[in-house]
């Protein structure tokens, strides 16, 4: 009998009881009416129809047709890495692609209605699925648990760490991209650190230690993941370098030389910082010297919105070389949070304690909806990245690209520079998804319309939670957007200016490094 392929989704719903290292999930038991493994415990699963944009819209559109639960009662929660096996009794090759999701509240279980595939369903014990031989469950169930609830592999310690490792890294809205990529390599040492207390053997445990290092990439914040996935890359190639080498002295002293390699990149990220404020600078003394041939440039102007921690950093010491006494800097407020406000009060708050000699800071704030007024005649649109494409463009806050499509037709002479790192490109868009928009939900922008005691807030309120098919509200917080490759006109980071066959050059280095750190997965 010829072996057939076929893709298929899994997935997992957790609640947690007993607290966030102990959870239970629910299991499905097969009826006698579907095509295979009959009366088996199994998680909702089927294929991967042609009409489905993603794995993950697949598992969300067969949770709803077996279970009746959606995004109104469930949360995505984990991804798991794909993997692949052969099932010769019913001539199948499964490619699975593992999720899991958890209950928004244990009242929401009731909402749990299956249809025809399941005879019943209740919940386990995690671990004891893992651990529990006499179960009958479909093949390769306990893989997906693993790849989702991957601290039931590595232990109740090291596993704990890395469950509130991720959780930081998913709830953390205040870091820009570069700062979250040092953030996620201090939770991967601090796993680290854990399995090297309980004495054991890191040559034996390569794999847990590089799918640590894949959790922190794709379940930390998968938005702002591409700086995170780089900067891992790099560690772990060092530390497969460590590994090459063999055992030198004890397990400690091994576990001790994988902990150095960590720190090394967390210490020499400290000088990224400097390359970036000397190519900008370079940048903005390239624009002076074009406008000197017209006289003195008296003044700099900058529109840039957000709070980009690299522009934050960048920006009053880059301006500071140069011989122009005056930067006028324009700001748009960047709702829901107001981080273009934020980033306004920051560098103000460093410019009255520098106080350069013979300069002069000039701040306007604007609305965001003002991006048109804002634009005209600002020598640049400076903006921070987020993730850098080489299909894409530029992913960074949501409101960037009306900002650079307003400065294009308001001010032909205007420069659109993204200012970044080069650890943005990234070189595995089937890891860190180019595709996935981050919607963090209606409380944010609620609650700014609560604070400005906006008219009619109780019905708009009522609306979002009272569901009616005949009138309905949804309230969308997208974060992040993308700007096309052809409207920038200059990537500066910490190597310089780069160009767009420098982006692809780089995209299909880190691809290739990923497949052989990674792809044994």
């Amino acid at each position: 009998m010829a072996t057939k392929k076929q893709a298929v989704v899994s997935s997992l719903i957790f609640r947690f009881p007993n607290g966030p290292t102990n959870p239970e999930v629910a299991l499905f038991q097969r009826s006698a009416k579907v095509r295979t493994y009959q009366h088996h415990l199994a998680p909702i699963a089927g294929s991967i129809e042609p009409t489905d944009p993603d794995a993950l819209s697949a598992a969300w559109r067969e949770l709803a047709e077996e279970t009746t639960l959606s995004p109104i009662t469930l949360s995505h929660w984990r991804t798991g890495k794909p993997f692949t096996f052969r099932d010769d009794s019913v001539g199948r090759e499964w490619t699975v692609h593992p999720f899991a999701f958890t209950l928004r509240t244990d009242a929401t279980a009731r909402a749990i209605h299956t249809d025809w595939e399941a005879e019943t369903w209740r919940w386990y014990n995690a671990q004891e699925v893992l651990t529990d031989t006499t179960l009958q469950t479909v093949p390769r169930l306990r893989d997906t648990l693993r790849r989702t609830w991957f601290e039931g592999q590595l232990g109740a310690r090291a596993g704990g760490v890395l469950a509130c490792g991720l959780d930081r890294l998913k709830t953390d809205h205040e870091s820009g991209a570069h700062e979250l990529a040092a953030v996620a390599l201090t939770v991967f040492r601090d796993v680290l650190i854990e399995m090297a207390r309980e004495r054991r053997d890191p040559l034996a445990e390569w794999a847990s230690i590089r799918m640590t290092a894949w959790h922190v990439v794709k379940n930390g914040r998968e938005s702002m993941g591409a700086a995170t996935l780089n900067a891992l890359l790099a560690v772990v190639a060092d530390m497969d370098d460590v590994r090459r080498e063999g055992p030198v002295g004890s397990s400690l002293q091994t576990w001790e030389r994988i902990g150095a390699v960590v720190d090394f990149h967390l210490q020499r990220r400290v000088g990224h910082a400097g390359g970036v404020k000397a190519a900008l600078g370079e940048y903005f003394q390239a624009l002076a010297e074009e406008d000197g041939e017209k006289g003195k440039k008296e003044t700099l102007t900058v529109l840039t919105m957000s709070a980009s921690s690299t522009i934050r950093d960048s920006l009053l010491e880059a301006w500071a070389g140069l011989d122009v006494p005056t930067l006028e800097l324009r700001v748009l407020e960047s709702r829901p949070l107001f981080e273009g406000a934020s980033l306004a009060s920051s560098l103000m708050s460093r410019f009255k304690v520098e106080q350069p000699a013979g300069k002069t800071l000039r701040v306007r704030l604007y609305p965001d909806a003002a991006a048109a007024v804002a634009a005209r005649g600002v020598d640049v649109v400076l903006l921070g990245a987020d993730q850098i494409s080489a299909r894409k463009g530029i992913c960074n806050k949501t409101g960037s690209l009306p900002v650079v499509l307003s400065a294009r037709e308001v001010n032909l002479a205007t420069h659109v520079v993204v200012l970044t790192q080069a650890e943005k490109i990234n070189g595995c868009p089937d890891v860190v998804s180019d595709d996935a928009p981050e919607d963090n939900g209606p409380p944010e922008v609620v609650d700014a319309w609560c604070r400005a005691d906006v008219k009619g807030l109780r019905v708009l309120e009522e609306a979002m939670v009272e569901r009616d098919d005949r009138l309905q509200l949804d309230v969308h917080n997208v974060y992040f957007e993308w700007i096309p490759l052809h409207l920038v006109d200059a990537f500066v980071c910490e190597e310089g200016v780069l160009t767009e066959e420098t982006l692809r050059r780089r995209t299909a280095d880190l691809a290739a490094l990923y497949d052989r750190l990674f792809g044994d997965l």
